[in-house]
């Protein structure tokens, strides 16, 4: 069902110093900031030669990361990303297996302008899984 992993998402408390870590001492590829009021997040993509790695920031109060980041003050790994061709056939497929889709079940817009969703962590080894339709 899952084809290659997408990227890696880091919650990161600054957003400009976790830039300059990856661009600086890392020499990584680092890219603009992009605002997701629906997902209430800014994000950032690290290029990489396999994958990316994504860092994101709280976009208002009301965010899901600031709620991680009052948890882990210092950032950490939020979740990972793998892409699915079908994304409503990998969601019904994983709701018969018995796994929890969060939300109301229903694809979003992401940040690559696919349509995602996520799946529950404690269904994946205490790990947030994102599913991206390519």
């Amino acid at each position: 069902m899952i084809g290659r992993l997408n990227h890696v998402a880091i919650a990161v408390p600054d957003l400009e110093a976790a830039c300059a870590q990856y661009a600086g001492p890392l020499g990584a590829k680092v890219g603009a900031p992009q605002d997701l009021p629906e997902h209430g997040v800014t994000v950032v993509f690290i290029e990489l030669p396999n994958t990316k790695i994504e860092l994101l920031y709280p976009l208002g109060d009301a965010s899901p990361i600031a709620s991680f980041l009052e948890k882990s003050p210092a950032g950490g790994m939020h979740h990972i990303c793998y892409e699915v061709p079908d994304i409503l056939k990998a969601r019904d497929q994983l709701i018969s297996d018995g796994a929890r889709v969060l939300g109301d079940g229903s694809a979003k817009i992401g940040a690559h302008g696919n349509p995602v969703l996520f799946l529950h962590p404690k269904d994946f080894q205490g790990c947030l899984i994102e599913l991206e339709q390519v």
